[in-house]
């Protein structure tokens, strides 16, 4: 009789470790990962071993606590930017950059500058007059904050 490829536990700890990776992409956090690296560890040990279930539950379970535990902070932080990086980097992409004044605007006034093919609402301390060269001092939001070119 032929074995069905669901029979070989190394093969459905393989499949549930994929699936998991794959629901990874979807789902934030970044923790399922590591259930999906625990069921592979899980896999291995099967197609070298035949524990039985339980054994397969157990080490399932704590490779999957364990690299959680140990390398999520440090993969996240190589990886993955947290949420000062990724302002940063936002901020980075405007500050010192050049932008042009779609109308007048001044102090206590909101304006709209054209950066990059786009209209932005802006506010600037200093009178602000249509077609002005201006520099990107700051974003806020959706707001820029603008300041004369020299």
């Amino acid at each position: 009789m032929s074995e069905s490829i669901f029979s070989k536990p190394e093969i459905v700890w393989f499949i549930i470790g994929l699936v998991l990776l794959l629901l990874e992409l979807v789902m934030p956090g970044f923790v399922i990962f590591f259930f999906g690296v625990g069921a592979w560890v899980t896999a291995l040990l099967c197609l070298f071993t035949e524990p039985d279930i339980n054994i397969q539950v157990i080490v399932f379970a704590v490779s999957s606590v364990l690299t959680l535990l140990l390398f999520r902070r440090m993969i996240k932080n190589k990886f993955l930017y947290n949420k000062d990086d990724r302002s940063e980097a936002v901020e980075d992409e405007f500050t010192g950059k050049e932008a042009v004044a779609v109308n007048d605007f001044g102090p206590g006034k909101t304006g709209k500058v054209e950066f990059k093919g786009t209209s932005w609402n802006a506010e600037s301390e200093s009178d602000i007059k249509t077609g002005q060269k201006v520099t990107i001092k700051q974003k806020e939001n959706i707001k820029l904050k603008v300041e004369p070119k020299n």
